[in-house]
């Protein structure tokens, strides 16, 4: 089985969030986040047990328990290794659908879901630690109709949209969907 197109979306949207994750020092892990009621610490337990769950889909089946994240002093450097093991995965997968809470998805569903979340925490930790990296264009335009999909289901996974101007570009719809304000484009 060939790889999936969106395993190649899966490593533009880590090697993005990698950098994101290059500008946090301890001072930030108790600032507040884009993602309500959330600081940087509990963001990054959440990027913790999202990438074990993607990775844990590159085997057939989500099993949608979560384990406990690594220690705060710790959650850096286990996300990127975890980021290194989730990719490593998906490009090794055979499996044409994943199954999840007994249903099952298409593996590409699946693999451009995991590229969307990683792609938008790495901007949320980017903003969060005062480097407001801009989406890639390329990368927002190809994770554009994932996002409209998430944001026409809003099962609570992101904020709820809100209005961007016309001309917005692609990073900018993008966040829109899914509840981000900028305050710099």
């Amino acid at each position: 089985m060939a790889p999936d197109p969106g395993v190649e979306l899966l490593e533009r949207a880590l090697a993005y969030t990698r950098g994101a994750l290059a500008t946090i020092t301890p001072d930030h892990l108790a600032l507040p986040t884009p993602c309500a009621r959330w600081r940087l610490a509990d963001l990054l337990g959440h990027m913790e047990d999202s990438l074990d769950a993607f990775a844990e889909g590159a085997t057939g089946a989500i099993g949608l328990r979560s384990a406990a994240p690594a220690p705060t002093d710790a959650r850096v450097a286990t996300l990127q290794a975890k980021a290194c093991n989730l990719l490593g995965a998906w490009a090794a997968t055979t499996s044409p659908l994943v199954e999840v809470g007994g249903q099952p998805v298409p593996v590409g569903t699946i693999s451009r879901l995991a590229a969307l979340e990683i792609a938008v925490h790495g901007w949320d930790v980017a903003n969060t630690t005062g480097h407001a990296a801009v989406l890639p264009a390329d990368l927002a335009e190809a994770l554009l109709p994932t996002a409209l999909a998430v944001a026409l289901e809003q099962h609570g996974e992101f904020g709820p949209p809100v209005a961007v101007s016309v001309d917005a570009g692609p990073g900018r719809r993008l966040l829109g969907l899914l509840g981000r304000r900028m305050v710099v484009e």
